[in-house]
């Protein structure tokens, strides 16, 4: 057991899947024009939607339109990969075990995140959301837009720079992210971001980065509101 956890996050997270997928030099102008147009677009959607009253219908109208505004341009790029494990299977059953792991460590930071009431209150400020608004369509929320962030950072962003991709997409999420004021949701986004992109590195597509992210999401709207509440 302990030799298959140590070689799936080897194969999730390290081994590189050899691949061509390599733009032409018109494809890939597109893909970055494309990005920075999409990224600046949703962290203004993004920061608007958290500043709306926790429960008002607003909410989900600008979390759901910031979802169409990433999958719309990471479609609008050109070409996106699943992507393979380096054993030729698609990454499936691998990332969800991360994305619960991964979880696990957030629970647990939260427990010291609580006892430091400066962070709390960001923390606080979220969960609000879930305190006043329905959990059904929070939960549909969270994962649709988790799908659609990977699709677009992880898919479309992460194809449009030649360069230390993981790097920069890592950044461009964050400074999305940003956008909310919210340095909880912006440290969050630090690890996340990180992790998914070593996925997709690896794997070459967005299929395990969209299962993490997907699966980290969820645990985290039902766990939180019991260690915060």
């Amino acid at each position: 057991m302990r030799g298959w956890l140590l070689d799936s996050v080897r194969d999730t997270l390290w081994n590189v899947v050899p691949r061509d997928q390599r733009d032409t030099r018109a494809g890939l102008r597109r893909r970055q024009l494309v990005t920075v147009a999409v990224v600046l677009a949703g962290a203004g959607i993004l920061g608007y939607s958290l500043r709306i009253d926790p429960g008002s219908p607003a909410f989900y109208v600008g979390t759901m339109t910031l979802a169409g505004v990433w999958v719309v341009g990471a479609f609008a790029s050109g070409r996106l990969h699943l992507g393979r494990l380096v054993t030729g299977s698609r990454p499936v059953l691998q990332p969800i075990v991360l994305g619960l792991a991964l979880s696990a460590v957030f629970v647990l930071g939260a427990l010291v995140v609580r006892e430091i009431e400066p962070l709390a209150r960001y923390v606080r400020s979220v969960l609000e959301y879930a305190d006043q608004g329905s959990m059904t369509l929070l939960l549909v929320v969270a994962m649709v837009n988790g799908i659609a962030e990977e699709l677009f950072f992880r898919g479309a962003a992460y194809a449009a720079i030649p360069r230390h991709p993981l790097l920069w997409t890592t950044v461009a999420y964050v400074l999305a992210t940003m956008a909310t004021g919210n340095v909880m949701l912006s440290f969050a986004a630090i690890v996340l971001g990180t992790v998914c992109g070593l996925q997709r590195r690896a794997s070459g597509g967005v299929l395990a980065p969209i299962l993490t992210h997907v699966t980290w999401s969820t645990v985290m709207l039902f766990a939180l509101p019991q260690l915060f509440g």
